[in-house]
């Protein structure tokens, strides 16, 4: 009689094994989970990713606070001030735990070092290696810019020299209200309030962008057909 029970047992145990295999990681992430990338760049790239969405509420927050903080002090006060305080108050906390470690070694008789040690033999010297890598990623980009640049300015395309005039001449009336400090103020909000909020209401803005956009690509398509020698782009 213990054979069949064996038996029956059997087929359930193989089921719920085989059932184990689709959870393995990776297998399917979560629409907010960090895209899978290259072994090199998905360590950086997952750490902004998961920043700028909020995963961690308290990195986050540092991040956000310190660097707002800093750029409000740089739209009040000018860049050596800002750079020389940020300095002392560095130093005073380090001196400070400096000296309260010292005296507390002291009283207590105790050896227990230089309090900054493990920071202190931490080997932060730059390979000529990851060095020569991380000049070819910036040249790849700098590459990049330059072909942009140049087909902009020398006209390859009408249309698109055209779109930089219009973006250009509407950068005059910004400059006039913003200057370069407020901007980079607006553009941090942007960064860390955009993806959360596209995140959440994602099928709403993709519908009223892909009206915009459908709009938009008329419009350019008529100015083309109107304007003499210029040819109309094949869709891609």
């Amino acid at each position: 009689m213990a054979e069949p029970s064996a038996a029956t047992q059997s087929p359930s145990i193989s089921s719920s094994s085989s059932g184990a295999e689709p959870s393995a990681p990776g297998g399917g992430g979560s629409p907010g989970a960090c895209p899978t990338l290259g072994a090199k760049s998905c360590g950086s790239s997952c750490a902004v990713h998961d920043l700028i969405f909020w995963r961690d509420v308290k990195k986050t927050g540092f991040v956000f606070g310190t660097t707002l903080i800093v750029l409000l002090s740089l739209a009040a006060f000018s860049v050596i001030s800002v750079v020389s305080y940020l300095i002392l108050a560095l130093l005073s906390v380090t001196i400070s735990f400096r000296v309260y470690k010292s005296v507390i070694q002291a009283v207590q008789k105790s050896e227990e070092g230089h309090p900054f040690k493990a920071y202190l033999d931490v080997d932060i010297t730059l390979s000529s290696e990851a060095f020569h890598n991380y000049m070819n990623a910036a040249m790849v980009h700098i590459n990049r810019a330059l072909k942009l640049i140049i087909r902009l300015f020398l006209v390859e395309d009408l249309v698109d020299s055209l779109k930089l005039a219009v973006f250009m001449w509407l950068m005059t009336y910004v400059g006039a209200v913003f200057n370069g400090i407020t901007l980079l103020i607006l553009a941090e909000l942007l960064i860390f309030s955009v993806p959360i909020v596209y995140e959440k209401y994602k099928t709403q803005i993709d519908h009223y962008v892909g009206i915009a956009r459908d709009q938009t690509k008329s419009i350019i398509e008529k100015i083309q057909a109107k304007l003499p020698g210029i040819a109309k782009k094949k869709a891609e």
